[in-house]
């Protein structure tokens, strides 16, 4: 009995290590804010 316990746990064990590996890690993108307003640029006019 004690020993189908550890074998159920040890392949529990790697099951969910083995599930840990597989998803794809996050990549972060880290970007700069754009500004809220632009500058008014001169057009000659008053």
């Amino acid at each position: 009995m004690g020993h189908c316990i550890r074998l159920c746990a040890a392949a529990f064990l790697v099951a969910t290590t083995a599930a840990c590996e597989l998803q794809p890690q996050e990549e972060f993108v880290i970007r700069e804010p754009e500004p809220i307003s632009v500058a008014r640029t001169a057009t000659g006019k008053y």
